[in-house]
């Protein structure tokens, strides 16, 4: 830890805050209580997503106890890591009960509570807190010893307050940019939609065809796939045993096609040479377009690449060799677009369970095609739409990146004591810690006392 500043200290969590507090035995059972279940404790805000109320007679036994301005800390993974965390509030007469996986804090003396929801809510507190880990797998908690002994820099009891006034303001700016940024994906998503849409109906190009007009006029015809592409066939599999992991013909399954692109880097299966010569129908080359028939979800369509000569598909995949009057780009747009099979899923919807494209529907499957020359002039334009929002997508990755970051950023500087100024008139937390354990003192032997 770097050096304190002046009129700072160093404690523990253990010696601010009563760890795991139980309600007084003299309530009566009918009294209501908030109840909270660990879906109600929120990764990024301070505040339940959700609460419930019950008679403190059904959850006083085998629950967590907290009252107001206690603060939870979910101790069990994953929720730990994920930063499930709140200070209680508004609880119906200032009590709760819940899960019992939570550790409860509740601040002694003059310390804040936001203070210290802050500081457990830091990557390198729960971090350190995941090391500290015991249990099993899948059911390792954090131990109240490492609650307890953490330790804490503690600033005045005024810087306390400025402090989480900053982190507040600053905070509520980066969620609000947060919040921002996450329109980005869905709108680029819908912009490639409406470029597809535009491209393969028409509209798109449509003052092209009005210039080439004066010279002739440029047509579009309906055809079926069987009749637009020299191969329409799904794939099939071979028995297990003849499955390679390390060389041969690359094999492609639907989970191949990730962000309707060939991805065969994370998911490699190969099959010899001798397995293919008996799956001639699955083998697909460069050029030729896959689209999933089998899902959900349907829609996953590819554009095979040339980074092999030949390529095989299980019967999950559906292959289109298009013939030369088809660009296989041209093809590739459209079947992104939906547009072709929209009818049949719509057909289809009814059926329960119904997520399938059958072979014959494909090869039936009624493309909107225009003369080649338009075809590529489509694809040229789709192609520059398509790179202008690459460009903003990768500015968008970069954007998020440096937001994600600056909260963790912006807590580190809070607890170094960079996040405000400090006040030579404040009193020093020597002196608070000192009134705190002065009245713990005082507590014990009242108890002590009771017990003689």
């Amino acid at each position: 830890m770097t050096a304190l500043l002046k009129g700072w200290s160093i404690t523990t969590i253990g010696q601010i805050a009563e760890i795991g507090p139980r309600h007084p035995q003299n309530l009566e059972d009918s009294l209501t209580v908030t109840f909270v279940r660990m879906p109600a404790l929120s990764e990024t805000d301070w505040n339940f997503k959700s609460s419930e109320e019950r008679p403190l007679g059904q959850v006083r036994k085998g629950f967590t106890h907290f009252a107001e301005g206690d603060i939870l800390f979910a101790k069990i993974t994953p929720c730990m890591e994920n930063g499930k965390a709140a200070i209680a509030s508004q609880l119906s007469n200032g009590l709760g009960c819940g899960t019992t996986e939570l550790h409860v804090l509740r601040p002694l003396g003059e310390i804040n509570p936001k203070y210290i929801y802050h500081f457990i809510h830091r990557d390198s507190f729960r971090e350190e807190a995941a090391r500290n880990f015991t249990g099993s797998a899948g059911q390792l908690r954090v131990p109240v010893s490492f609650v307890c002994e953490a330790e804490v820099p503690l600033p005045p009891f005024k810087e306390q307050h400025r402090i989480v006034a900053k982190l507040e303001k600053l905070l509520s700016r980066v969620n609000a940019a947060q919040s921002r940024l996450t329109t980005i994906p869905r709108t680029l998503k819908r912009f490639r939609q409406s470029v597809l849409a535009a491209a393969c109906s028409g509209r798109l190009t449509a003052d092209w065809r009005g210039n080439l007009r004066q010279s002739r006029e440029p047509r579009w015809q309906v055809m079926p796939a069987q009749d637009a592409c020299e191969v329409v066939q799904s794939g099939s599999t071979p028995a297990k045993d003849r499955f390679r992991s390390d060389v041969g013909i690359p094999y492609l399954k639907i989970y191949n096609i990730v962000n309707q692109r060939i991805d065969f880097l994370h998911k490699k299966q190969y099959i010899d040479l001798e397995t293919q010569k008996n799956l001639k129908r699955s083998i697909v080359k460069p050029g030729d377009v896959l689209m999933n028939i089998v899902g959900p979800p349907l829609g996953k369509v590819a554009l095979v690449p040339s980074t092999h000569p030949e390529w095989n598909i299980n019967q999950a995949l559906v292959l289109f060799r298009p013939k030369a009057f088809l660009s296989s780009q041209f093809l590739y747009y459209l079947l992104c677009s939906g547009l072709p099979y929209s009818e049949i899923l719509n057909e289809t919807r009814g059926s329960a369970g119904q997520s399938n494209i059958s072979l014959s529907q494909c090869r039936e499957m009624l493309l909107s095609l225009p003369e080649f020359e338009e075809q590529q002039e489509i694809v040229r334009r789709v192609q520059a739409l398509f790179k202008t929002a690459d460009a903003l997508e990768a500015r968008y990755i970069k954007a998020k990146a440096h937001v994600d970051k600056l909260t963790q950023s912006i807590l580190a500087k809070a607890f170094r004591g960079e996040l405000v100024a400090q006040d030579p008139n404040d009193q020093p937390a020597s002196v608070l810690l000192e009134r705190i354990r002065k009245v713990r003192a005082a507590d014990v032997n009242k108890k002590v006392r009771r017990t003689k």
